[in-house]
């Protein structure tokens, strides 16, 4: 059966789910008040994105950036390319040797991407999570900004943890958990109401550098 839930295509499906959340939660208000408008933030699908995913696992954006560089200039973006290649061939492009064992398990893994368009969340996240290297949290991001779906969170995520502690005066940061009981009341714009908390953590932190 194919997905039934909303996808996120444009700047007007991210507004729709804004206004929603500011009629729902006063805070959401409050808080995109100070934002602006929230960005679309539509990824391509596919393998090169999940790797990656893999490539930025625990390291800066500058050198994540420098790493795919050097994979793209050696030809070792596409799938067939990482299969054949050897670990060695992809630490050489700087890759760990954790990270190049995860690059080839998603080679290996045989995922069908363009049945992943039409899958629900839970079954997204369970395909994905099956390939080594890949977790919840990379699931999610993969359902909310690849695929669009408009009803998916990623509480595993601090930043997100960080700014819904601000956000709502909580006495300490919210444990995944806890983060994904809370974004049930934002359904079915969760997606909307995680950009937001991104963005409005931006806003909080560049607030108290001044303080």
């Amino acid at each position: 059966m194919a997905y039934q839930g909303r996808i996120i295509r444009t700047e007007d499906c991210v507004a729709e789910g804004a206004a929603f959340l500011c009629r729902a939660e006063p805070r959401f208000a409050a808080a995109l008040a100070q934002t602006g408008p929230l960005p679309l933030r539509r990824n391509p699908d596919g393998f090169g994105q999940l790797l990656s995913a893999i490539v930025s696992q625990q390291v800066s954006v500058a050198s994540a950036r420098a790493i795919r560089g050097r994979l793209e200039a050696a030809g070792y973006l596409d799938k067939a390319a990482i299969r054949a290649a050897t670990e060695d061939a992809l630490r050489a492009q700087g890759l760990s040797r954790q990270k190049a064992r995860y690059a080839k398990a998603l080679a290996e893994a045989e995922i069908d991407f363009d049945a992943l368009r039409d899958a629900p969340t839970d079954e997204v996240v369970a395909t994905l999570t099956k390939v080594k290297g890949i977790g919840v949290w990379t699931a999610e991001i993969y359902a909310m900004f690849s695929l669009g779906h408009a009803d998916v969170f990623a509480p595993g995520d601090l930043a997100l943890q960080e700014s819904a502690r601000i956000l709502f005066d909580l006495p300490e940061r919210p444990r995944e958990k806890g983060l994904r009981e809370m974004a049930e009341a934002w359904s079915p714009w969760r997606a909307v109401a995680a950009r937001a908390l991104w963005a409005y953590y931006h806003v909080a932190k560049d607030r108290e550098g001044t303080l």
